[in-house]
């Protein structure tokens, strides 16, 4: 048996595999609303309380930084430590990491119908060096490099990195923000944070008159929620123009990320904001953006992007990453 579990701030959601010939069969599934729980290891005693054959190995992908000792979830007041989880559990290997590490994790577990192309590669220039970018409520981003039977999962804090204008009006956002925030990093920008920050920049400058259902709905909705909703449905010209500037930022950030590390095997668009904006992902602003990177374009134009169908890939990439660790256990 291995156990592999997603925990968030809303939810943390568990799965108990059992390992027949050589691959992983899904045994039990659970999900708790993770508020309601002093901490993990009650989540794990009662997931595992009626399972005769205790787990070898867990893997938990979480939010925010994971580094030795304990760990401070960004959205619980929780605190982690592997060592006494495992003393609760008697679970021989437990391992924590960075929910996007997870979902690194899973790229080459991925089935066709889990990913969206939203632009080609070239076969003969694909590596195994891949790139996650997640832009949710906040920026994640990690990274994978395989060589052999051997993966590498670098974690990432790439969202805070300074944002880098490419042309005029993202200059003058930059402008805008710095007054508002001081230091301006990608995830002010490209993250749903970073949306309603865009709409106020345009108002700043007056580029448009915003529609007056835009205005109501922004009274009392999810202000990117409303933003990016008006956009896709082309009925607010405010609107329109922000989510330009957020796909066009979100395709040069992610094109510097695949020429930083050469990772033409693939960029993989995750978090919750990709998927329901896929039209816009698909127009030529984030292409063009993406692939416009002067003398290294040959890198960007080789690289496939995607955006990724399966909310569970933080878990499946656990699930793998506890699989392996299993058989590093029994060898």
């Amino acid at each position: 048996m291995i156990l592999a579990g997603d925990i968030g701030g809303t939810k943390a959601l568990l799965v108990l595999f059992e390992i027949k010939d050589g691959s992983m069969v899904e045994f039990k599934k659970k999900k708790y609303a993770s508020a309601k729980y002093e901490n993990l290891d009650t989540i794990v005693v009662d997931f595992l309380k009626d399972t005769k054959t205790q787990p070898r190995t867990a893997v938990f992908g979480i939010p925010g930084p994971v580094a030795p000792g304990t760990i401070r979830p960004p959205n619980l007041p929780w605190v982690l430590d592997a060592d006494e989880l495992a003393l609760k559990t008697n679970i021989d290997k437990i391992e924590f990491v960075n929910d996007l590490a997870a979902t690194a994790y899973s790229i080459p577990t991925l089935a066709p119908d889990d990913i969206i192309q939203i632009k080609e590669g070239k076969a003969d220039e694909a590596s195994r060096k891949y790139v996650v970018v997640a832009p949710g409520t906040g920026l994640g981003e990690a990274f994978l490099f395989c060589e052999g039977d051997r993966k590498m999962v670098i974690p990432s804090e790439g969202g805070h990195s300074d944002f880098a204008a490419t042309n005029q009006m993202e200059a003058d956002l930059y402008g805008f923000l710095a007054e508002r925030y001081g230091h301006v990093s990608y995830e002010r920008i490209i993250s749903g944070r970073g949306i309603p920050n865009i709409f106020d920049f345009l108002m700043s400058i007056n580029y448009a008159k915003p529609e007056a259902l835009t205005l109501e709905r922004l009274k009392t909705g999810d202000r990117a929620a409303v933003i990016s909703g008006m956009a896709i449905r082309q009925e607010d010209q405010v609107a329109i123009k922000a989510m330009e500037i957020f796909t066009s930022v979100l395709g040069a950030h992610a094109g510097n990320l695949v020429i930083t590390t050469r990772a033409t095997g693939g960029v993989y668009l995750g978090g919750g904001i990709p998927h329901k904006i896929l039209p816009l992902l698909q127009h030529k602003d984030f292409i063009d953006s993406f692939n416009d990177k002067g003398r290294m374009s040959y890198l960007t134009q080789a690289t496939p992007v995607n955006v990724i169908n399966n909310n569970n890939a933080a878990l499946q990439g656990a699930a793998q990453l506890a699989f392996e660790r299993n058989n590093n256990i029994l060898s």
